[in-house]
């Protein structure tokens, strides 16, 4: 009988005392253990593998997130849009989905002697949308995002956590634009890329362009064009990258970027690909200034990539201990008897008139408290007894054990707030 045996070497003491200790971090920061410790989402098994169901601790933060992505797109020139959850099978046949794709889509459901079919993408629905309607140049570019919801078989062994499910939804986006448009919108996706990400600490990227593999479509022209735009674009952001030559799709060259989180893992997550295959499948045009029709160029993006596989990363990334702005429970306040529970009830409501996410603590012993409130990791920690209720003010203790100490509610107030329009974690 064989058994399989694993190992791992080293050059040093050092690096293994690395490794080891890269394990456990890992292990402490595991987004399945802390999900369910911090009560944030959970997949039953009853209802089905791979798919989510977001807590309200979990919801509250993913509507923050997502908040801040369609106000950000909104703010940089793209139109939201919305698109159904099944189709009729004939769309997936134009796209070719049905034929190269069919191993990670759900089986058709009939509807009226009708098949229809689970979306496994977002983009036949935005084409179907350009296909709507009547474009000139002069029109293009249009940038269509969506946080649209998709379902793809994922045989159950493969799954693991919020990694991989098998209903997720994607932050994607498609530009339709010009050729000699290419290059300025992919620079605009770079800087827009960088921009969220950046929100939320990660500022290491490894960049990666993949070039025109053999058996691709589209003239040579079209690719040459569009693999100086994109070599381009990267150098005009300054950003290393390592080229993997003919590690394109069959229908566009694309980059990826993967960041890197607090201890040095390198996660995949933001992907810009050229289209040249759907645009021609479906007969996508725009009148030209010669007014020949022409096709138009495609660019799928996606920047977290799926919002539950990106909200498992910050999960691990913070130890689950969000930053102010992001955190479910931003303060907690701590009565220390009844006599001031009207007092913290008063600050409990301004606190969330003016957007503050707080929660007044059941009573109980200080210690109790704060250890429940360090345990939920609650940034901002405001313990209340009689000197506080009578002066209007709040005894501040931060996550990790900073004492601040007494300060006016107003300012506590004023603090949280502020740290949630500048997206910081500082108090």
């Amino acid at each position: 009988m064989l058994q399989r045996i694993y190992g791992t070497a080293w050059e040093s003491a050092e690096q293994l005392a690395a490794y080891q200790h890269l394990k456990v971090e890992a292990a402490r920061r595991d987004h399945r253990k802390l999900g369910q410790e911090l009560d944030l989402f959970s997949i039953q098994e009853h209802a089905g593998g791979g798919l989510v169901f977001w807590h309200p601790k979990g919801g509250i933060t993913r509507h923050i997130i997502e908040s801040f992505w369609k106000d950000l797109h909104l703010q940089r020139g793209y139109d939201l849009v919305y698109s159904p959850h099944i189709a009729k099978v004939d769309l997936w046949k134009t796209s070719g989905h049905f034929d190269f794709y069919k191993e990670n889509m759900y089986d058709q459901m009939q509807v009226e002697e009708e098949l229809y079919q689970l979306k496994p993408m977002n983009c036949p629905f935005h084409v179907a949308m350009y296909k709507d309607g009547y474009y000139s140049y002069r029109d293009l570019p249009k940038r269509w995002a969506e946080l649209g919801t998709v379902y793809r078989y994922e045989r159950s062994g493969t799954m693991h956590g919020l990694f991989r499910v098998r209903g997720f939804t994607q932050d994607d986006a498609h530009i339709f634009c010009l050729p000699d448009q290419i290059a300025s919108e992919i620079k605009g996706v770079l800087d827009l890329t960088e921009e969220v990400l950046s929100a939320f600490g990660f500022t290491q990227y490894e960049v990666n362009l993949s070039t025109r593999p053999e058996g691709h479509i589209g003239g040579d022209e079209i690719w040459d064009t569009a693999e100086a735009a994109l070599r381009e674009s990267l150098a005009a952001k300054g950003w290393n990258y390592v080229v993997d030559e003919g590690g394109g799709a069959f229908y566009g060259p694309k980059i990826d970027v993967k960041i890197q989180d607090a201890i040095g893992r390198k996660w995949q997550c933001s992907t810009i690909q050229l289209d040249f295959n759907l645009p021609e499948r479906f007969d996508m045009t725009y009148v030209a200034a010669d007014a020949t029709k022409q096709r138009p160029i495609m660019i799928h993006r996606a920047i977290f990539g799926s919002m539950e596989r990106f909200f498992g990363i910050l999960v691990e990334n913070y130890a689950g201990a969000f930053p102010l702005w992001l955190a479910p429970v931003q303060a907690r306040l701590l009565p220390v008897n009844e006599a001031v529970l009207p007092y913290v009830q008063e600050v409990d409501a301004r606190m969330r008139k003016a957007g503050v996410r707080a929660e007044v603590m059941e009573r109980a012993s200080i210690a109790k408290m704060i250890r429940t409130a360090e345990k939920a990791k609650t940034p901002v920690m405001c313990v209340v007894g009689a000197k506080e209720a009578e002066a209007g003010t709040l005894a501040v203790r931060l996550y990790g054990g900073e004492d601040v100490g007494s300060v006016p509610a107003d300012e506590v107030l004023s603090r949280i707030t502020a740290a949630s329009s500048s997206r910081s974690s500082k108090f």
